[in-house]
């Protein structure tokens, strides 16, 4: 009973490796056609643009414009969570960052 269970568990755990090795692969592939490399100035310039639309909705809320606040915050939400996106890519290697410079 207890080889059977070992064995068992054994066979998950490979094949969750398993499947995660090939989802990596696929992500490396897919993601890589589209942003081959990525240098210093690319990422600080989405970094930048996230800040600036950051600033924008702070300003509309601090402004009183809440008419415009919702787009506001639509636009900083998704640029913050494409910028999150990219960092997890570099970190899992599936996209080639540039020395340096």
């Amino acid at each position: 009973m207890f080889d059977e269970e070992t064995s068992r568990i054994r066979k998950q755990q490979k094949f969750l490796q398993d499947v995660e090795r090939a989802i990596a692969e696929a992500n490396r592939r897919i993601i890589h056609d589209r942003i081959a490399r990525l240098d210093r100035a690319r990422f600080v310039a989405l970094a930048s643009r996230v800040a600036e639309l950051r600033a924008a909705y702070l300003g509309a809320a601090l402004a009183g414009d809440f008419g415009r606040l919702r787009d506001h915050r639509e636009a900083f939400e998704e640029a913050k969570a494409a910028f999150a996106a990219l960092e997890r890519a570099i970190e899992r290697g599936y996209v080639d960052i540039d020395g340096e410079g």
